[in-house]
């Protein structure tokens, strides 16, 4: 056995030291090499053949809305449900039924928490007085498998049961479909009764969410800045499986839309002067517009959740691509695909046959202002 003090021992210790510093310079230098395909994230692929807009009647939508709401619990914990929430909540002609929260963005008690503060900002909205507020159902703190294990999520089952015995509905969901999920192994039937599900999720094989995209100037690392997970996705893949098999339409407002919609620093001071609740979410938004300037290197973040919400208000602003969707391993990022993913694809790219496949409407292309948002 070799002791400390043995030469041999020093001089291993000493190339192990070598090889570690040779490794951590080559990771250095990669990052600076200004290589396309990394900075901006996405593998060259066909473009997508896009349908023609929907028709928007603007006839009054009974909505349930699925939340994982976080602003203002810590800088790197994005305020969009909080936006999306408040977008939707203005609209005359989508009649909010209920709110469930989920663990996503902050674990679930925190987004109980924090909804609950927005509904109580809200007040009164599109004519409902305040005594009557909106309903607020607690949901899983985990995904839909141990959840319903851990007899978790009861009330948000109960609730949004409740509000499909009423009638059909949409379910935004802009967090993991755990609390759905959890609902529909219990009843599947119930899944005849959801208009469609409206979810934040979804990807392109080999696409990383790298929001600094060649855009940014001082972001960090060398101007790369952070990558992002496609989180709903992620923390929950077993649950979309679940919707996907359910039959359920399914509408899927990715990543790929929110980043051609900035939200700025004047953005929300216009959002702060529509209202009290418009202050409250403002507020509570420009600790992640700092983290965008400073780790993304730009001057507005992408409202994820917010596009769900321009969706729901008026589809025809959309351009949407019929697509093939499934959960699986990405082939195109053997060493960082982290794990399991929402998948989609028209024609190249397809899944083995083995794999669930559901049809999908992949909404990518927003034609949205933010200020058209909130008036």
């Amino acid at each position: 056995m070799l002791s400390p003090s043995d030469p041999m021992s020093k001089s291993m210790a000493k190339w192990v030291l070598i090889v570690f510093g040779a490794v951590v310079l080559l990771v250095v230098a990669a990052l600076a090499v200004p290589v396309q395909l990394w900075r901006t994230g996405e593998v060259p692929q066909p473009e997508l053949q896009h349908s023609p807009p929907s028709q928007n009647t603007s006839k009054t939508a009974r909505v349930w809305i699925d939340a994982d709401a976080a602003c203002g619990t810590g800088k790197r914990r994005d305020p969009d449900d909080c936006l999306a929430l408040l977008a939707l909540a203005r609209t005359k002609h989508i009649d909010i039924v209920g709110i469930s929260t989920v663990f996503g963005n902050a674990p679930v008690s925190e987004a109980d928490q924090v909804t609950h503060a927005l509904v109580h900002e809200l007040g009164t909205y599109a004519g409902r007085p305040a005594s009557a507020a909106l309903p607020v159902f607690k949901g899983c703190g985990a995904p839909a498998q141990k959840c319903l294990q851990n007899g978790g999520s009861l009330e948000a089952q109960a609730g949004l049961r409740q509000a499909l015995q009423r009638g059909s509905l949409d379910v935004v969901a802009l967090g993991p479909l755990s609390n759905l999920a959890a609902l529909l192994a219990q009843e599947p039937a119930l899944a005849s009764r959801i208009t469609r599900v409206i979810a934040v999720m979804g990807r392109r094989p080999g696409h990383r969410f790298h929001p600094s995209e060649n855009r940014a100037t001082g972001a960090m690392l060398f101007g790369h800045g952070p990558i992002f997970r496609d989180l709903n996705a992620v923390l929950d893949p077993q649950a979309v499986s679940v919707v996907l098999a359910s039959g359920i339409p399914v509408v899927l407002v990715p990543y790929t839309a929110a980043r051609q919609v900035s939200l700025t620093g004047g953005d929300l001071d216009r959002i702060a002067q529509t209202s009290p609740a418009g202050q409250w979410v403002a507020e509570r938004s420009r600790a992640w517009l700092e983290f965008w300037r400073s780790e993304a290197g730009l001057d507005g973040f992408y409202p994820f959740d917010l596009m769900a919400a321009a969706f729901v208000r008026d589809p025809t602003s959309f351009g949407c691509a019929q697509v093939t969707a499934w959960v699986g391993e990405d082939a195109l990022l053997p060493w960082f695909g982290g794990g399991p993913a929402l998948l989609v694809a028209q024609q190249t790219g397809l899944p083995p046959t083995s794999t669930t496949t559901a049809q999908a409407l992949y909404c990518d292309v927003p034609r949205v202002r933010v200020e058209d948002l909130f008036p």
